[in-house]
């Protein structure tokens, strides 16, 4: 049942959709080579998980889920998750405040609710310890569940990664990472091996 575009639904299948992101962050985490201080940047509709239409029907148990798997696979890395907002605010994120101090983020003024920034932003403000919102950063790698083109967000050049976990829930997902621009021309050699 949706109220609003909200959802008030109560899943069943979330253990799943947490082990189904964990193998997405494994699989990334084994293809873009990020280290400790890195931004991996998430964009999430949890409306698309849950099997409707982007926009249509937020769920704050599904975003409560996701946010909380990859907020604790980040922190056992050593990197910083970006929680991309959606519904009308896609141009933020929420980060931990030390992310935006280290990396030299321009902090905004908006705090994300369900049917404005969306369920999985809605749960980092909830649980980030000093959570807040910045916009324009440059990611090492992403991942996008439910089609919320999060490329903005990515370091240029983003390359794309293909995981074996091609769903969460119901929502199709995309990942990428990136790596350095090549420079020079024909007669340039490129270290292959450098992922940034």
């Amino acid at each position: 049942m949706s109220i609003n575009g909200i959802s008030e639904e109560k899943y069943e299948h979330l253990e799943e959709i947490r082990a189904q992101l964990q193998a997405v962050l494994g699989e990334l985490w084994a293809a873009a080579h990020l280290e400790q201080g890195d931004i991996l940047v998430i964009g999430c509709s949890t409306s698309e998980v849950a099997g409707g239409r982007i926009g249509t029907y937020s769920s704050e148990e599904i975003g409560e889920c996701l946010f909380r798997t990859a907020y604790q696979f980040c922190g056992e890395k050593g990197i910083y998750l970006a929680c991309q907002c959606c519904e009308h605010l896609n141009r933020s994120l929420i980060v931990e405040k030390a992310c935006m101090k280290e990396q030299r983020l321009t902090r905004v003024n908006v705090v994300p609710q369900l049917k404005a920034g969306g369920a999985f932003a809605t749960a980092a403000c909830r649980h980030m310890r000093e959570p807040v919102a910045v916009e324009a950063l440059m990611a090492r790698a992403g991942v996008d569940i439910g089609d919320t083109l999060i490329g903005m967000h990515l370091a240029p050049v983003a390359v794309p990664v293909r995981t074996e976990q091609k769903l969460i829930g119901q929502a199709h997902v995309v990942c990428a990472r990136t790596r350095a621009k090549y420079v020079g021309g024909s007669r340039a050699a490129y270290d292959e091996s450098q992922t940034f």
